[in-house]
């Protein structure tokens, strides 16, 4: 699949990643490369991006790589999410890149990056276990 198919299936399932206006970039073979863009909304006192959105778009990030690697089919539910805020994200887009460590099985493992747009600056790293309960 495409990465604006993945984008569209993750808007219809997950309407929230549409709300924020999540960008799908790249996707396929168990990775997956999002963007985040400037929201007011999401921001906290700093001002930088509050931790919620953070968690969130890395959540977001490892779905899509699991869509990707199953052609836009993923039942998979997150067990884990466990993050490390590294510096503020700042008020401006952040890119998300997952990679799933362990993509196949019962208990599924990644982990993502996120990083400022403008500086590439990584702002936090999250690891994530999740379950699959499909087929």
């Amino acid at each position: 699949m495409i990465p604006r198919d993945i984008e569209a299936v993750m808007h219809a399932k997950l309407p929230l990643s549409a709300a924020w206006g999540v960008r799908v970039l790249e996707a396929g073979a168990g990775r997956a490369r999002l963007e985040l863009p400037p929201s007011q909304a999401l921001l906290r006192p700093g001002p930088t991006l509050c931790g919620p959105a953070l968690m969130g778009l890395a959540d977001m990030a490892f779905w899509a790589a699991l869509l990707g690697l199953n052609e836009g089919r993923d039942e998979s539910l997150t067990a884990t999410l466990n993050i490390a805020f590294l510096r503020p994200a700042g008020t401006g887009a952040v890119i998300a890149e997952a990679r799933l460590i362990k993509p196949r099985g019962r208990s599924l493992y990644g982990e993502v990056t996120l990083a400022r747009a403008d500086t590439g600056a990584v702002c936090a790293h999250a690891t994530s276990q999740w379950v699959s309960v499909g087929p």
